[in-house]
């Protein structure tokens, strides 16, 4: 069965592309469409022709809409999390968790059209009245990566479709399925022609249609910073609004007086789980002098116990890298590490298991310093340093000299230090004696310098991307 493209409410073939669990590469999840330019500009065509009815769709419809769509995900989720597990790799758990979370944010942006609110003030003007209102923006261009493909796609089409916008889908060509899955529900649950389009395929022939065409009105992406930076100039020659989710090189500070079990787990979660393949996992882990030892034998210890195998396997805690680029990606920069001068204190070695797949050993480096490539570039993989300091002070300035600043996490029992860490991390999102990685559905995400521009994703914030405020006056 090929897995087509929706256009205008119908679904439309093109070229195949196999889908291929990285598990086991003689597994192939099914055939997927990949979109022409012109058929990208066909979507995008249909989306602005049905912007003018969908904005203007009584709340009722659109609120129905997300919400069906919401329950049929979550009825779902054991059968798409193993779809999830077999595209992209993350562990069946892992990956039920993620279709959760798509439920739960529909859910979330149902209940936002029943509460969309304005203001109305009293003009300086006597006999004037002023009415503030926020008003969709039109056809809205969503490119989504491979490491969260049900989960980030949700979060950009809800607050969409939520407050008025039409969308075109563009998903990472690595990861098809669930993205096909996400926007067959959405049609089937009444989204009318033309409001939700899929398009996938390669970024060179779909992404670039969709950064060329004047009647994308906005662009929302997550992704690398090169192809971030193509979106922004792209988007201000059209002068459209952008949002960018981009890369992080996050830092997880571990105190003295860290609680070591606390501090272990969350470090091994933060820089290991999801096979490392998460814009918020933590590869810097800054640890004071007084327990580094500790704590390094301590999180050596935990990455040993560690299974690595297929994702669908109960037994497995950490599955497969995505695809054979990424995996030699992971091994270049484990060899930078060591030539670096950074210890190799664990793993780092390529693993086989009974079914050909992109098994990867969890590297821990020690020794390392903030000048490092492997301390300064995003690896996206199981690929950790750590790197020790002398007291918190130099924890936090190691943690700050970074050009990315999405996510920062500290181990410590002080209120005094996690105060001041919550207020002087340079980071969009702070993490006490937590993960770096795994945030709440309802409310913001995103980062800060390198790592994310434009208004906040998810919660009620998201309206400040997906809407424009319109200021109306009225004599009477």
């Amino acid at each position: 069965m090929l897995h087509k493209n929706l256009i205008a409410g119908e679904w439309v073939g093109g070229d195949a592309s196999a889908n291929i669990n990285p598990s086991n590469t003689n597994d192939v999840i099914g055939e997927y469409a990949r979109a022409s330019s012109e058929q990208t500009r066909a979507a995008i065509a249909a989306a602005k022709a049905a912007f003018p009815s969908w904005s203007r769709a009584p709340i009722l419809e659109r609120h129905a809409l997300l919400k069906r769509a919401g329950d049929e995900i979550m009825t779902r989720k054991e059968e798409l999390g193993r779809l999830l597990a077999r595209e992209e790799g993350k562990t069946l758990p892992e990956a039920i968790g993620e279709v959760t979370r798509a439920g739960q944010i529909f859910d979330f942006f149902a209940g936002e059209v029943l509460r969309l609110t304005g203001e109305v003030l009293p003009s300086v003007r006597p006999g004037v009245g002023v009415e503030i209102t926020r008003d969709a923006i039109g056809v809205v261009g969503v490119i989504t990566p491979w490491n969260f493909p049900i989960a980030i796609p949700a979060w950009k089409i809800a607050p969409a479709l939520a407050y008025g916008n039409t969308v075109v889908l563009k998903p990472a060509d690595l990861v098809p399925g669930c993205a096909w899955a996400l926007v067959d529900i959405l049609s089937r649950a009444g989204a009318p022609a033309g409001v939700v389009n899929l398009v996938m395929g390669r970024g060179s022939v779909v992404g670039q249609t969709m950064l060329d065409s004047p009647d994308v009105n906005a662009l929302t992406f997550t992704g690398s910073v090169g192809t971030g930076k193509r979106v922004a100039l792209a988007s201000i020659e059209h002068n459209r609004k952008f949002q960018l989710e981009m890369g992080g090189k996050n830092p997880f500070l571990v105190l003295d007086d860290a609680d070591l079990s606390v501090a272990v787990e969350a470090a091994a979660n933060s820089s290991f789980f999801s096979t490392g393949q998460r814009c918020t996992a933590s590869s810097r882990l800054i640890v004071t002098e007084g327990i580094h030892d500790r704590f390094v034998a301590a999180l050596t210890s935990r990455l040993q116990g560690l299974v690595i195998d297929d994702a669908l396997k109960s037994e497995t805690h950490i599955g497969p890298v995505v695809d054979e680029s990424q995996l030699k990606q992971d091994v270049d920069y484990i060899e930078i590490g060591r030539k670096e001068g950074a210890k190799l204190a664990f793993g780092g070695d390529r693993i086989e298991r009974d079914t050909p797949g992109f098994f990867l050993q969890p590297a821990l480096f020690t020794e390392a310093t903030n000048q490092m490539r492997i301390a300064r570039e995003e690896i996206f993989g199981p690929v950790a340093a750590v790197i020790r300091v002398k007291d918190y002070d130099e924890a936090l300035a190691v943690a700050n000299d970074t050009d990315f600043g999405l996510s920062s996490g500290i181990a410590t029992t002080s209120l005094k230090h996690a105060t001041h860490f919550k207020r002087n991390s340079e980071a969009g999102m702070v993490m006490v004696n937590l993960p770096t990685a795994g945030v709440d559905f309802h409310v913001p995400f995103g980062g800060r310098k390198g790592s994310s521009f434009g208004p906040r994703e998810q919660g009620r914030y998201a309206a400040e991307f997906y809407t424009s405020v319109k200021t109306a006056y009225t004599f009477a």
